[in-house]
């Protein structure tokens, strides 16, 4: 298989954002320091089953492992090449280029999706810097050309992301489930009054009962 991709002769191309489902799916994470870490938590946090391989795994990695029984398998050794198969998506995160590329060039023989820590050219998909409340997940993505300016972002955007907009985003859904359950389009429903940063205000200060008046209002 040739290791030349458009990607190597290019800058980091334009991405499209997608929100995986990985609950219960198997994820490769290759590598066991802390940026392998960061990258298996996250993994964690969406449900997926997580297989770390690394020569050397931090106690970092094995912490994490120790609180997640049954849902993350570690294995201290090298990379086998190909074993990128089998796994649903892979992040390779070792500091060694040419792991990590080996990682990537398996991914593509094998249609698996790989991401490699800072190093564009060896990723099918790119990781966005990543905030949540509840089910609301706000991600932001430079597509590769700058991380340390989608984390600054996504911090500064974070600081309104507080669990009132979880608690919004539940009584969103109870409605929407609600309206399905009469045959009613959720599609036909103005939904701008219910959700505003007036509305985010009545369920910060504690004022529940208003909010649901006001959704209830749309409906």
């Amino acid at each position: 298989m040739s290791t030349s991709h458009p990607q190597e002769a290019l800058a980091p191309p334009s991405v499209y954002p997608v929100a995986l489902v990985l609950a219960g799916r198997r994820c490769l994470v290759v590598g066991g320091g802390q940026v392998a870490c960061r990258k298996a938590a996250g993994l964690l946090e969406a449900g997926a089953q997580v297989h770390v391989v690394a020569t050397v795994l931090s106690d970092a990695v094995r912490t994490l492992a120790a609180g997640a029984v049954g849902q993350v398998h570690l294995e201290e050794r090298p990379y086998r090449r190909g074993e990128v198969a089998g796994h649903w998506l892979a992040v390779a995160a070792t500091g060694d280029p040419e792991v990590n590329r080996a990682v990537y060039e398996d991914g593509e023989a094998a249609g698996v999706w790989v991401n490699a820590a800072d190093d564009p050219a060896s990723c099918s998909f790119i990781l966005p810097a990543v905030a949540r409340q509840g089910p609301v997940v706000l991600a932001v993505s430079t597509g590769g050309h700058s991380p340390a300016l989608a984390s600054w972002l996504r911090a500064e955007l974070a600081r309104d992301l507080g669990p009132e907009v979880a608690v919004l985003a539940e009584m969103l859904a109870a409605a929407r489930a609600k309206l399905k359950q009469e045959g009613r389009s959720t599609e036909a429903v103005d939904w701008r009054p219910a959700i505003s940063w007036a509305m985010l205000d009545l369920l910060r200060s504690g004022r529940r009962a208003e909010a649901k008046e006001r959704l209830e209002a749309c409906l």
